[in-house]
């Protein structure tokens, strides 16, 4: 088909999708009810401001779309596009990241308007009183222009209502040349290339590439529910390609306008089917209904007894968790892959949105719980990466590799879901895939090297080569325990050697993981309170020191406890990390080592399991009191109340597993460390039936530490329960006390 019948018969599409869109009035089909509504306890602007780096917009469970207002879309502090201590919004994007350490997506900026512009900034204040956010809905009112303004989402589509309040001459602002990028120059030249179509005056169709994380595509119907004609397109300075198109809809006083976008990676076919299957009326509510239900039906698979900060702190929390990975196939199962080229999942899925460094330690193994109809399409998505690539995703935005991080932790994902039973991939083309990954040198991971000297030198590897030996490390336990499974002795044994490397880095005069050369001499002079990051400082370590990354040994703390002399002198350590505090020698890289007690650093992920370590030294009331401190001080019910960027979940994750009682020390072990649960009761609902429940009876804010611990009425004396253990359905009970 050449472009001229493409574009005829996209145009036919639309022209029966506007006359569908003009009669159907039907309410959207909806989710059946489910009695309780959960989503009451859902605050999207928890971690709206400082660091967090969530967004308070619509969209779905694991859907490609993010409708949300941006504050801002040029610096650090705008990776989501918004921060809550701004008082003005420059328009409404239709996709976003949650919680992440980079900014990009936001894409096909809208603002409503009325009045006069002064120079062309197209920009207005908001009331903040005004501001309702809840799971798949958003609104505010624009004080400068008087508009009220609501969104609502589907998995492709976004769904504005404008409400024009004033007399003025009103308009709407379609910005295409926006975007959130790394600063203000970036945003003139991010987007590479634009085609636009207007194929009758209710549509405006389109393509574009652009790039900023990472080189992606996009196509794009945007529909309209009144005619518009183009009354100006704003200037633009070279190097920008995506037009401003100011559109007048001859509104009035009180009038009420209507937009729905929809995106696809594919074309523009992919996203008007998205608009004729999945919005097809001009049934805001219905929509909004629809989204509501979704989220409700997920959150009601976990009932909690608590006050209701308590509530509002694990309800967002799943919110969060939920928001992605992102299934950016469309409705065929169409995506565009990694090398651009197009193809069809096998399962209807195309995940992305993997923040892998970040959620395998928690989110991926929660989600095995609380949503294991995903897990299978997940894995899928990796492997399917995987063959275009020659290498699993590191950290893949829209089904492109930004090998942000290190480590390749798709493997720890993988063999967690083998491991605990799920079949909807073939573990023979995954054992392929994680294997042909620890064995294949690409960015980040030079193994020839790695295998040569039993970790990597600094004068080889000048950037983390402490940090990518430790992660690795741990990748290599889980390729070990897939051979083990399947049988492959032989990689067994030679990915079980790899994974103590880590002991070729522990310096015994310090007893601190350090750098090492090439020639076998350690890094000197060695500051182990200097934080180092790749992409700015540097340095031995991704986002840490010495003291944060000594611990990162998720698979061996015996090992580890070995290394360091014993238990009483791997607790006294221990002791020195969270008392240990920052000084004029805790420089270098900050920006994401963050929620500190001592040289502990809740707000990024390689200190997520370390208060957990003391339970392997018999002193877990140490555990249970940091518990505590770490949930009174950074997970707070307000837009300043998280201490770090929720990075996609990962820190929701954490806040959920712990305030349960444990945690997933080592993510594919099958087993959970216990902790202290800080919520009285929660009950989760299961496949088959089944369901697990959690009590902490007699807690309070002095019955801190657990006195004993019961499953299914039989002590639990070891200071672990396994998944097993959950997904049988049952009851764990601890007995809280204020002593220890």
């Amino acid at each position: 088909m050449n472009n001229k019948q493409m574009k005829m018969t996209i145009k036919i599409s639309i022209l029966l999708l506007n006359i569908v869109g003009g009669l159907l009035v039907l309410s959207c089909t909806t989710q059946p009810k489910v009695n309780a509504d959960y989503s009451v306890y859902v605050n999207p602007f928890i971690g709206n401001a400082d660091n967090g780096h969530t967004f308070p917009g619509a969209c779905v469970p694991f859907g490609m779309i993010q409708a949300s207002p941006e504050t801002g879309n040029d610096a650090w502090k705008y990776c989501s596009g918004y921060n809550f201590a701004d008082d003005s919004i420059i328009g409404f994007a239709q996709t976003h990241l949650s919680g992440t350490g980079c900014p990009d997506l936001g894409d096909i900026l809208l603002l409503p308007f009325s009045g006069k512009i002064e120079n062309n900034v197209y920009k207005g204040k908001f009331d903040k009183r005004s501001e309702k956010a809840s799971p798949g809905y958003y609104a505010v009112h624009l004080t400068d222009f008087d508009v009220d303004v609501e969104l609502t989402s589907t998995q492709r589509t976004a769904f504005h209502r404008y409400v024009y309040h004033s007399d003025a001459p009103s308009g709407l602002l379609v910005d295409l040349q926006s975007g959130v990028v790394w600063d203000r120059e970036w945003l003139k030249k991010h987007v590479l290339y634009a085609d636009m179509d207007l194929p009758d005056n209710h549509t405006i169709t389109g393509h574009q590439m652009v790039e900023n994380w990472v080189k992606r595509s996009y196509y794009y119907v945007i529909s309209f529910d009144k005619p518009y004609t183009v009354k100006d397109t704003l200037s633009s300075v070279d190097p920008e390609k995506g037009k401003r198109l100011l559109l007048d809809f001859n509104l009035a006083k009180g009038d009420t306008l209507q937009v729905k976008i929809a995106l696809s990676t594919v074309g523009v076919e992919g996203a008007i089917t998205a608009l004729e299957k999945e919005n097809p009326a001009w049934n805001f509510e219905g929509i909004r209904t629809k989204a509501h239900n979704q989220w409700n039906q997920l959150f009601s698979r976990v009932k909690v007894t608590g006050s209701d900060a308590q509530k509002t702190n694990f309800y967002t929390s799943l919110y969060h968790l939920f928001i992605q990975p992102n299934n950016i196939a469309d409705i065929d199962g169409r995506y565009r892959g990694a090398n651009d080229s197009i193809y069809t999942s096998k399962t209807g899925s195309y995940y992305s949105t993997l923040s892998l460094w970040d959620t395998y330690r928690a989110a991926h193994p929660l989600y095995t719980i609380l949503c294991p109809e995903k897990v299978d399409g997940m894995i899928q998505s990796m492997l399917d990466h995987y063959k275009i690539q020659g290498y699993l995703p590191i950290w893949a935005l829209w089904g492109k590799e930004s090998h942000c991080m290190i480590g390749n932790h798709a493997i720890p994902v993988i063999v967690d879901a083998y491991l605990k039973g799920f079949r909807g991939f073939e573990p023979e083309e995954a054992y392929a895939a994680i294997r042909g990954t620890s064995t294949v040198s690409h960015q980040h991971s030079d193994w020839e090297i790695y295998d040569q000297y039993g970790y990597y030198p600094f004068d080889l590897i000048p950037k983390e080569s402490v940090s990518r030996t430790m992660e690795s490390g741990y990748d290599d336990y889980c390729v070990a325990q897939m051979a083990k499974a399947l049988g492959n002795d032989e990689d067994y044994a030679y990915f079980s050697k790899r994974s103590s490397y880590y002991k070729n880095l522990l310096d015994p005069s310090t007893t601190m993981m350090r750098g090492k050369d090439s020639k076998g001499d350690w890094r000197t002079p060695f500051n182990t309170l200097l934080l180092s990051h790749a992409a700015t400082s540097g340095g031995d370590y991704t986002e840490g020191n010495a003291w944060q990354y000594t611990w990162h040994v998720q698979h061996d703390v015996e090992g580890l406890i070995e290394l360091l002399g014993g238990k009483e002198k791997f607790a006294n350590k221990l002791d020195s990390l969270f008392f240990l505090e920052s000084s004029k020698e805790n420089t270098g890289f900050t920006q994401d080592v963050t929620g500190l007690i001592g040289q502990y650093a809740h707000g990024n992920e390689p200190s997520h399991h370390v208060a957990y370590l003391y339970n392997y030294v018999g002193q877990p009331h140490k555990t249970q009191q940091l518990i505590r401190e770490i949930f009174d001080r950074f997970y707070l019910p307000k837009p300043d109340g998280l201490c770090g960027n929720d990075d996609c979940g990962q820190m929701s994750a954490w806040y959920i597993f712990s305030a349960m009682g444990f945690y997933p020390v080592n993510p594919i072990g099958g087993e959970y460390i216990l902790g202290a649960p800080q919520i009285e009761e929660v009950t989760i609902s299961l496949p088959n039936h089944k369901t697990f429940t959690v009590q902490a009876k007699g807690l309070s804010d002095e019955n801190k530490y657990v006195q004993s611990v019961t499953l299914n009425d039989k002590p639990v004396e070891n200071f672990r329960i396994y998944h097993s253990d959950i997904m049988k359905g049952g009851e764990l009970v601890f007995v809280m006390t204020d002593r220890y």
